[in-house]
């Protein structure tokens, strides 16, 4: 079961920027591993689509709560200043050794998010994924990255979410109660993920984030949602306080290159080597050959035990329909996991 707020007070307090930086330090080594498979390998996508609601203009980007900077590469643009901050010196490092050391490679600072080393409306846009919901009292958090966007500038969030009413909201709450923390045994922090879990039933379904965001000086200019709703992304615009003046827009930048289709691609640093990215295709391959395993099962039991099963005529056709219709999901998605792991390397173009 997940940890009860009540019961992990001292990671929901209010400005724990110790006990985050703590629990974070102990579980970097198998951060991606776990990410990949609470999310069935899709956080990868999520977070194209975040990079992609930068405005290509901006040029001071922040991504807080980097973590281990699985998010900075998608950010780098020829011109543009890449910030990436957290609370954890250990993702942190794990981030510095992820990025190379290309001159242009982002900057990484150990910073509290209430309490960020940047000037008034340093930042064109600003970048969360997985991050806000550990940012206690969000107001606060909201009020400091408005203090550093410039007016008009860019927020995008990237967040799980609990629940919301629906058909789906007994699957999803099932995942979060039982998966995530059982997953979470793989961790060297087991105490880590439960807090995941009781985290993300904090946070809510996303109705009261978007109201703080309102309060904050936001306007929520676009709203996403991923795996029915599980993870939610936020694209805002910081509008201007009352007596305020709008500061300058930044340029379109022109790319001075050499000709040719490739002209505006430059040299990136790769998350992840091609061995490793086989690596994690076979772990999403085998992951989700197995899920299709256990529904195949299920199908087969509910099948041969339907007539004994006290449930209504609706019930039996609606989870008939689950098992069936999972199954080929399951199927479908298996098959294009392993065409991707054993066909040829990937292509890194740029952003």
């Amino acid at each position: 079961m997940p940890t009860d707020p009540a019961e992990d007070p001292e990671r929901f307090r209010a400005h724990a920027a110790r006990e985050m930086a703590s629990m974070f330090d102990d579980v970097s080594g198998r951060y991606d591993l776990l990410n990949r498979l609470m999310t069935l390998g899709q956080d990868g996508e999520w977070r194209r689509v975040m990079w992609r609601a930068v405005p290509e203009e901006a040029r001071a980007v922040l991504d807080l709560c980097t973590g281990n900077g699985v998010s900075l590469p998608g950010l780098m643009r020829p011109g543009r200043t890449v910030l990436g901050m957290d609370v954890s010196l250990g993702m942190l490092h794990r981030a510095a050794g992820r990025q190379g050391r290309l001159g242009w490679a982002p900057r990484l600072a150990c910073a509290d998010a209430f309490r960020l080393p940047l000037r008034k409306g340093a930042l064109d846009a600003i970048t969360v994924a997985f991050g806000v919901r550990n940012l206690r009292p969000r107001t606060e958090a909201i009020a400091e990255m408005s203090r550093v966007l410039r007016p008009g500038g860019t927020l995008v969030v990237l967040e799980a979410a609990a629940p919301r009413p629906g058909w789906f909201a007994p699957f999803h709450a099932f995942h979060l109660r039982r998966i995530v923390p059982l997953l979470g045994m793989l961790s060297p922090d087991p105490s880590a993920y439960r807090y995941l879990s009781s985290s993300i039933f904090e946070f809510g379904g996303g109705l009261e984030f978007e109201r703080a965001l309102l309060a904050g000086g936001f306007l929520v200019r676009e709203q996403r949602s991923f795996l029915l709703g599980a993870t939610r992304l936020w694209v805002a615009r910081r509008v201007l306080a009352p007596g305020e003046i709008r500061s300058g827009e930044a340029a379109a930048l022109q790319i001075a290159s050499g000709e040719g289709p490739a002209r505006s691609e430059m040299p990136q640093t790769d998350p992840m080597a091609d061995q490793e990215w086989r690596w994690w295709m076979g772990a999403q391959t085998m992951t989700s050959a197995i899920l299709f395993g256990a529904l195949i099962y299920g199908l087969h039991v509910f099948l041969n035990l339907n007539a004994e099963l006290p449930l209504e005529p609706w019930q039996r056709r609606g989870l008939l329909l689950l098992l069936v219709g999972g199954c080929v999901g399951f199927a479908l998605r298996t098959g294009l996991l392993a065409t991707r792991w054993l066909g040829p390397p990937r292509r890194r173009p740029g952003p």
